[in-house]
């Protein structure tokens, strides 16, 4: 049983979110203050945070930062604030995830079984990866869709490599041209616009109804689980 800790300071939304992981067979623990949630974080196994960012005592964006100073556990961000700006800085100090509120509970559920199944069964760990029919060999620099071979340049094939790490992560704009590219090039978006465009013709998806590669406007970019 999965244990997931709610650091959120509405009491309704807190409720109605136990309710709906403990019929899921989720065991939850809950707070409304970040430095408690912390210490819960330190203190217990959690596999897994979801988190306000409007706090009582500090802010969501200081609570991520704090956390990934030592703990890698997914991090979803449950927030009413909707802007580009919040959501790249979340993502960027190291959430796996960001729904706004208000939010449908479906949705959320299925991110969570995501991040818990890249969490628990980690496709980073090995050279090989086959994520919906899509199989990699990270050793052998090799890609095949439906058992066919497909050829991708080096930048095509590390792009995929990022997204395969973490499927169901949002990686923005700034990471993936970072490192790809460079620091230098951290705001030439275009480059990446145009390699996943790349990517995508070769693995035969169409952008309005992707099967690999979502994009999520004005933030980045996730593989689909």
């Amino acid at each position: 049983m999965a244990t997931i800790l709610l650091i959120e300071d509405e009491a309704q939304i807190k409720k109605f979110l136990r309710i709906s992981l403990e019929a899921h067979d989720y065991q939850v623990l809950e707070t409304r203050l970040g430095e408690q949630g912390l210490a819960m974080l330190v203190e217990q196994q959690i596999d897994l945070l979801i988190l306000d960012l409007g706090l009582p005592d500090m802010d969501g964006q200081d609570v991520i930062k704090a956390l990934r100073k030592w703990s890698q556990i997914p991090i979803i961000v449950l927030s009413v604030r909707s802007s580009e700006e919040e959501k790249v800085q979340a993502l960027d100090a190291g959430a796996n995830d960001y729904v706004t509120k208000p939010f449908g509970i479906s949705e959320l559920m299925a991110r969570v079984r995501a991040l818990l199944r890249i969490n628990d069964n980690t496709v980073a760990t090995s050279s090989k990866r086959e994520v919906n029919g899509l199989y990699i060999d990270l050793a052998e620099y090799q890609v095949k869709l439906d058992n066919q071979l497909i050829h991708l340049s080096r930048k095509e094939f590390e792009l995929l490599r990022l997204l395969t790490e973490q499927p169901g992560h949002i990686l923005t704009h700034r990471y993936l041209t970072q490192t790809i590219w460079g620091e230098s090039f951290v705001d030439e978006t275009h480059y990446l616009r145009v390699l996943v465009r790349q990517l995508r013709h070769k693995l035969g998806e169409e952008t309005i109804q992707p099967r690999f590669i979502e994009t999520v406007q004005g933030v980045g970019y996730r593989f689909k689980v």
